[in-house]
Parts: structure tokens; C-alpha cells; sequence
């Protein structure tokens, strides 16, 4: 069969398909940067259909509008209203850009549809489209949605190891491939022997012998077998092997990365074509949204096992996680009382107050300046997580810091309640996560305005949330178990790749 008869059944770069559409005048884009300029001119030229679905996402999460399209997140919603029927989940999600879950949901929606539809062919182009995307979404989410680079971190680290194991599956066919064409070859070899030789069996023997030496001493036997069936190499033999294959693969990779096509060097197994690949990423994506559709069920799991009988509970302000934990709690028939923290200046303890209430949960409003006075009577504090931060941080909402230390003063628990996908890989020195508001909650411009305030030069500022170091956080729960603040890293590490931490930066 004839090469380019191959590349077409095969349908990879440079087969009959591309030669087509370059003949018919048609010039083929490819993706060699991961800039976001470059990712819109390449859908604009390929996809401009996936291209406008990108721009009107952008408008409605800039405009914090996003509509009620998913149908995933409907059905997740209808169960969670069929269960209680005095919830204010439908309000918090439909029609609302304040629940994360459900923007991150969408933003998953959206990459499965460019990566499942758009013509990409490497594993290398497609982490070029991944972290453009990511750049551009990011921008526009910005501090409000730290979720949405979280989220495509997660989808480039599956990228990256389904490409590795799609590569090891291929070489493993090979290799199968490749031994039995070689036992075929040995047994012609044997034959020959026979024919030309009288002492052939000696000989023959002796052949057979060498090989399956040669096969029991491969490198893979030789990893894999016990210390008594193989002789250990010498130290100084053992040191000049590893030197001349680290100096081997550093060799193949300069010489890759001066030939490969981007801003980006990757290994060279990610720009060879695999017609797995596509469907495993695609496996992959929606392992990560049936993840967020059962995120609440999974951790409401595990109310019981942290709220005991008749234990008094201080929450701040408002918060859909932390409030479906706790009417969790209560539909299992736990008593427990709950206190509420207004979370002035914008008072979303109130209507967490009222939705608690409706659900038979005896609960009290108190001022936030009433925390510390009330704390000796608190068995446990939960909090909500806008992000939890790479060395076991928490972002939350503003005023949960002091909340934090009267805790800690009066040697009370402190919980944080947060899905995984809150997960960022930053430290506090490096982006805080933190967002500022009009201050018109905090001062009447009225009063300023009306001539001769002594007001008129004071600075207001309303930041949205606080920084709580790892040291006043004593159990995350999360909708894949409970973690101490010093198990973040390891947490990182599972679910997103080092090299790209900082690829929207």
C-alpha cells in the first residue's frame, strides 16, 4: 500500500484530505500559538460558528448573564427542588452569574464543544487551543470566576495524560506486533540452519539460547524481576548509563523543540497523530461535568459525620454550598441550631436566615460585631470558599477572617465547605483572589455630596473577600472527602499539571 494511500485511511496531517482542500484554493489555518489572537483567527477561519458560541459566552459572563441552556444543570436543579420544595436553588441558578458551579458547568459545556467539533490533529495543538481558551475566558471571568482557569488547568492535565497513555497503548501494539514478527523471523533463521548445516541442532540450540537471553534481559525484565534472578549493575556502570540517557532525552528534546511548530514546547510524543486521542479527551471532559453535576450530592453526603446533635453552628453570610449542607443535615432528622452572620455591608446573611428557617432549622441573626461575644457558645464554625489557595489558604467572603480568629481565640473547629473545583493553584503573595466594589453600600453618597462633609477626602473601601491563612482552617470538606489544609499540595499535584499553573498569567 502506498504512503500516501496509508496517511488518507489514516487521516492525518498532510493526508489526501488536506491536499484537497489546499487544491480546491481553500488555505488550511493550523494552530501554532497559543495566543488568544491567534486561537480566534484560527476559528474564525475554521469554526466561526464555535467562534460566535465563544463571543456570546464572553458578553453574557463579562455582563453576568448567562442563560439556562444546560440541561444537565436543570436536571440536577429539578431533583435538588423535587427534594425541597421551599429551596432557593432555582432562584441562585437560573438567571444568576453568582453560582459558580453553574458558570463553571457551562464553561465545560463550551470546551467539550470546541474540542469534540473543531479540527485539531496533535495532542500539541489541542493544549494550544486549551490554553488560549483559557487565556481568554480567564480574562474575561477575571477575580469574580477563578473557577474557570481552574477548570481548564483540570482538562489540560487530562489532555496531557491521555496522551501519554494512548502512547504507551500504542507502543505496547507494537511491541506485541513487533515479537511476533521477530519469533516468526528466528524460526525461518532455524530452518535455514538445518538445511545448510549438519550439526544445526547444536547450533540451532545454541541460537535459540542467545535469544531468549537477549529477551530475558531486556530492560523491562530486568525492572520488573526480582533482585536474586538479576545481577545489580556497578555503581560507577549505573551512574554512566543514567548520565548518557538523561543526556540522550535532553538531546531529543532540544532537537524537537527547535523543529516544533508554537510558543510552546511539549515532548515529541504530542505532535504525533493517535486516532484515540480524541474520544479519550472527550471521555474525559465529561467525567469532569459529571463531576459538577454531582458536586452538592457528594458532599451533602457527608453532613452527618460533621454536625452532631444539638450542636450550636455559626455560618457567615450567605452561601448555596454551605446551605444545602446544612438542610442536608436536617432532612436526616439531626437537631441543631444554626447562627447567622449578617455579612454586612451586604446583609447575605438575611436571606440565608430565612431560607434556613423555612426549612425548620432553628437559626438567629446576629451583627457581625456580636461574633466574638457569641463564639464561647459555638461548637463549630462553617465557612464558604470562594477559592482555597495552593498552601491550604481560604478565600471567603468578606469578614470571614475575623470570624476565623475569634474562632481560633476561643479554640473552636473552623470547617470550610467547598467543591474541588475551587482548587487554584496560586499563593496569596501572588494573586489574592480579591475583588473591590462600589462603596455605596458602605456610605450614602448623598451625605458626601451635600457640600461642606467633612467626608468629602476619605477613601471607602468595600473589598469582597478576605484572606484566611491555612493556620485557622482545621478541615476542608469537599465533594471527594475531607482534607487537612496541609494535604492542598498533594491535592494540586492530582489534579493539575505543574506546567500549567501559570498558563493564563
Amino acid at each position: 500500500m502506498s504512503p500516501s494511500a496509508i496517511s488518507e485511511l489514516l487521516d492525518v496531517p498532510g493526508s489526501s484530505t488536506t491536499q484537497r482542500n489546499e487544491e480546491s484554493g481553500a488555505k488550511v489555518v493550523e494552530i501554532s500559538s497559543s495566543s488568544p489572537s491567534h486561537i480566534r483567527a484560527w476559528l474564525k477561519h475554521n469554526h466561526p460558528k464555535h467562534l460566535s458560541a465563544l463571543d456570546k459566552f464572553e458578553i453574557q459572563l463579562r455582563l453576568g448573564k448567562l442563560s439556562t441552556s444546560s440541561t444537565a444543570v436543570a436536571r440536577s436543579t429539578d431533583s435538588a427542588l423535587s427534594a425541597d420544595p421551599n429551596s432557593s436553588l432555582k432562584g441562585d441558578i437560573f438567571g444568576s452569574g453568582r453560582n459558580r458551579r453553574y458558570v463553571t458547568f457551562r464553561t465545560v459545556e463550551l470546551l467539550r464543544t470546541i474540542v469534540g467539533e473543531t479540527r485539531w490533529n496533535t495532542g500539541g495543538q489541542l493544549m494550544m487551543l486549551l490554553r488560549g481558551l483559557g487565556k481568554e475566558l480567564h480574562g474575561a471571568g477575571g477575580m469574580r470566576e477563578p473557577a474557570i482557569g481552574n477548570v481548564v488547568r483540570r482538562i489540560m492535565c487530562c489532555v496531557r495524560e491521555e496522551v501519554h497513555s494512548c502512547a504507551t497503548a500504542s507502543a505496547s501494539t507494537l511491541a506485541s506486533t513487533g515479537g511476533h514478527l521477530k519469533d516468526n523471523m528466528e524460526r525461518m533463521s532455524l530452518d535455514d540452519s538445518k538445511d545448510q548445516s549438519g550439526d544445526h541442532v547444536k547450533r540451532g540450540s545454541l541460537s535459540a539460547t542467545t535469544l531468549q537471553l537477549q529477551r530475558t534481559l531486556s530492560l523491562s525484565s530486568m525492572l520488573w524481576a526480582n533482585p536474586h534472578q538479576v545481577d545489580p549493575p556497578k555503581r560507577n556502570e549505573l551512574r554512566r548509563i543514567r548520565s548518557e540517557s538523561v543526556s540522550s532525552i535532553d538531546r531529543q528534546q532540544s532537537e524537537h523543540s527547535a523543529s516544533a511548530p508554537g510558543d510552546i514546547n511539549f515532548p515529541p510524543v504530542f505532535y504525533e497523530y493517535n486516532a484515540q486521542l480524541r474520544s479519550a479527551v472527550m471521555e474525559a471532559i465529561q467525567e469532569v461535568m459529571s463531576e459538577l453535576e454531582d458536586l452538592h450530592k457528594n458532599i451533602n453526603e457527608q453532613s452527618t459525620s460533621h454536625i452532631h446533635a444539638d450542636e450550636i453552628i455559626l455560618v457567615y453570610a450567605r452561601s448555596k454550598t454551605v446551605e444545602l449542607f446544612l438542610k442536608a443535615a436536617a432532612a436526616k432528622k439531626r437537631q441543631f441550631q444554626v447562627i447567622v452572620c449578617e455579612g454586612a455591608p451586604h446583609f447575605g446573611g438575611h436571606a440565608m436566615a430565612k431560607s434556613l428557617a423555612a426549612s425548620g432549622i432553628t437559626t438567629t441573626v446576629i451583627n457581625d460585631s456580636a461574633t466574638f461575644a457569641l463564639m464561647a457558645r459555638v461548637n463549630k464554625v462553617i465557612l464558604p470558599a470562594h477559592a482555597v489557595l495552593a498552601d491550604g489558604g481560604l478565600i471567603a467572603p468578606s469578614g470571614s477572617h475575623m470570624v476565623a480568629l475569634s474562632a481560633r481565640s476561643q479554640s473552636v473547629p473552623v470547617i470550610a465547605v467547598s467543591g474541588m473545583f475551587k482548587l487554584c493553584p496560586f499563593f496569596p503573595h501572588d494573586n489574592t483572589l480579591n475583588d473591590f466594589v462600589s462603596p455605596g453600600s458602605v456610605m450614602d453618597y448623598t451625605s458626601i455630596n451635600s457640600g461642606g462633609s467633612a467626608l468629602e477626602n476619605v477613601e471607602f473601601i468595600n473589598p469582597v473577600h478576605d484572606y484566611i491563612p491555612p493556620q485557622l482552617i482545621d478541615l476542608y470538606v469537599t465533594n471527594i472527602g475531607a482534607f487537612q489544609p496541609s494535604y492542598i499540595y498533594r491535592l494540586l499535584a492530582e489534579y493539575y499539571n505543574s506546567d500549567d499553573w501559570e498558563s493564563f498569567e
